[in-house]
């Protein structure tokens, strides 16, 4: 973890502070951030830390990170982790995050997130995603129903994830808010653990 990659409490405030004219304003961007029930979510629902990940699929650092990530919250079994698609990138981030997004309806958001950061092309292509998620075991018959059936609400959800990064003028990906931390760009996961550990002796 980087000494520029790692924002503190008082610039993250200032950033809420920032994209806030009211205290009710910016008491809503958290609760928007944190609060989504549409964004997807892994680990433990009430978790004692959440991390919120602002990710894109044609990320090389998202794409690396995630197994890091996975293997965090699966052995910590106390972080709630929030997913914010946030596809920036290329036309293909979009179609991506859509499908991600409509295996929700499966219960297989995280199966389809995990085949996607594993893609190798970059950027990602229709096929390749497609084939990303029948490796997976994706119903596809099942997801393109879902992607029509749902595109308004996935559409949406995507909507309020932009406006969230623009809120808190994120650059790129991927982001991670960690408690009252920011952390542009990578992390490893000793950083990561000390980050958490940190904020838990706070308490």
């Amino acid at each position: 973890m980087s000494r520029n990659s790692v924002r503190l409490t008082l610039l993250v405030i200032a950033f809420l502070v920032a994209a806030a004219s009211s205290a009710g304003a910016q008491a809503n961007l958290v609760e928007s951030i944190l609060g989504d029930p549409a964004a997807p979510v892994a680990g433990d629902p009430h978790g004692d830390v959440t991390i919120v990940a602002f990710l894109d699929y044609n990320c090389p650092y998202c794409r690396r990170a995630t197994p890091m990530l996975d293997r965090f919250v699966a052995s910590d079994r106390h972080v709630k982790l929030i997913y914010k698609d946030w596809p920036i990138l290329a036309p293909s981030s979009i179609v991506a995050a859509k499908v991600a997004l409509a295996a929700n309806y499966q219960g297989k958001y995280q199966i389809a997130h995990d085949a996607l950061m594993a893609i190798k092309l970059s950027p990602a292509t229709q096929a390749s995603i497609k084939q990303a998620m029948e490796t997976a075991g994706i119903d596809l018959t099942q997801l393109n129903k879902d992607l029509a059936a749902h595109n308004a609400e996935i559409s949406a959800l995507l909507q309020r994830n932009i406006e969230q990064a623009n809120a808190l003028h994120l650059q790129g990906t991927p982001v991670y808010l960690i408690g009252p931390y920011l952390i542009a760009g990578a992390i490893d996961e000793a950083g990561l653990k000390k980050l958490v550990t940190k904020l838990r002796d706070a308490k």
